[in-house]
């Protein structure tokens, strides 16, 4: 439910302050404690560092947790990532619980809060034991007995690209969801090697009560895995999650703004937007043949009376824009304006690459959009 009201987008954000704000602290109590301790010693800087590791109860251990964390933390410096494969990234960022695990025991051996009273220890003791029983409950055993309870299976594998394939799951297990067109899962197929790790998607077809719909380019060994699925295959679901969705809207006029793969949860928040609303579609893509959904969001619009608009072309290469480049006398506010008159009486909705979606919003705000008429998110930062 904190997901739910935050956002994946506002979720991320304060994950990454916080995961990086506690690894500073825990390298600023790594070196003040040691200069503290070789303060009161004859031993020096490196013998008490050596006393410490050695002697003391459970540091060994703290030691290893230590280099586990940096790893994940210099991982997930922007650069590193983006060296990465998600698979990989995501393998390594992992090892974040170990490095919480094993820098637990010299805590509960050593340290003054832990031991200074009954009260403190029990007290401690619960909240560590809270945290391991939220993580184990809601990131293994709730996804297992929901699959265990009515199963979830491949229904359908469409190839819609070489590098593009659609996804349609159902079963019993779909009926439970309270989902939305435009909200995403993790997902797991146990088709094989590579099933523990879990992708996000984002649904391309909002629900109907029986079925779900992914669309994914694909862009690592996880997605390119999508095309190899055969009807039948078992699925693990966590989820749904994200705000980006009908329910979240402030008006009765829409708009919606996907670039690339970005456009398949707008294609479900367009299917499922009450009638009467009025919305307008920006497709943004490189040329025709790269426009994924294309025929579906232009006959979708027809049904639902929406306008859909398909915008191609080379990226301007002068600034960061989300026009082409054939549009780049203007800037991103006017043409965003000049294509959409009363855009600052809509919802707005992007989902895109994160340096396309900076434009838009950026283009939004400057056309007169309400920041709480904003709606998008992000998976990385």
């Amino acid at each position: 439910r904190v997901e739910q009201a935050w956002g994946q987008d506002e979720l991320v954000r304060t994950h990454r302050l916080v995961g990086f704000t506690s690894f500073n602290l825990m390298v600023a109590h790594i070196v003040l404690i040691t200069l503290g301790y070789a303060a009161g010693t004859s031993a020096g800087l490196w013998g008490t560092v050596v006393d410490l590791v050695v002697n003391y109860p459970g540091m060994l251990l703290a030691v290893a947790g230590t280099v586990a964390l940096v790893m994940v933390v210099v991982t997930s410096v922007k650069k590193a990532r983006a060296r990465l494969r998600y698979e990989s990234w995501h393998l390594i960022h992992l090892y974040g619980y170990l490095g919480a695990g094993l820098a637990l025991p010299h805590q509960l051996w050593t340290g003054a809060d832990f031991l200074s009273s009954p009260v403190a220890t029990a007290f401690w003791w619960t909240l560590y034991a809270v945290c391991a029983g939220s993580v184990v409950a809601f990131r293994v055993l709730l996804p297992l007995w929901r699959s265990l309870r009515a199963p979830i299976r491949v229904l359908d594998v469409r190839h819609d690209a070489a590098d593009v394939t659609t996804v349609t799951v159902g079963g019993r297990g779909v009926k439970r969801l309270a989902v939305r067109g435009g909200q995403f899962f993790n997902w797991r197929f146990l088709d094989g090697p590579g099933w523990t790790r879990a992708n996000p998607y984002s649904l391309s077809a909002a629900p109907d009560g029986s079925t779900l719909r992914i669309t994914a380019a694909h862009v690592g060994e996880g997605s390119a895995r999508l095309a190899t699925l055969r009807p039948g295959t078992r699925v693990l679901l966590e989820g749904p999650y994200g705000r980006l969705h009908a329910d979240a809207r402030r008006t009765d006029k829409v708009l919606l703004m996907g670039s690339g793969i970005g456009i398949t949860p707008m294609r479900a928040i367009l299917e499922d937007l009450p009638a009467g609303v009025d919305v307008t579609v920006v497709h943004r893509v490189r040329d025709r043949g790269s426009a994924v959904l294309a025929a579906e969001l232009s006959a979708l619009a027809r049904v639902r009376g929406a306008r859909y608009v398909l915008v191609e072309g080379p990226r301007v290469r002068e600034r960061a824009s989300w026009l082409p480049a054939q549009a780049a006398d203007l800037t991103d506010a006017q043409a965003l304006c000049q294509l959409v008159p009363d855009l600052a009486e809509r919802d707005v909705y992007v989902c895109g690459s994160p340096g396309w979606m900076d434009a838009v919003l950026a283009a939004a705000r400057g056309g007169g959009v309400p920041a709480e008429q904003l709606h998008a998110e992000r998976f990385s930062y």
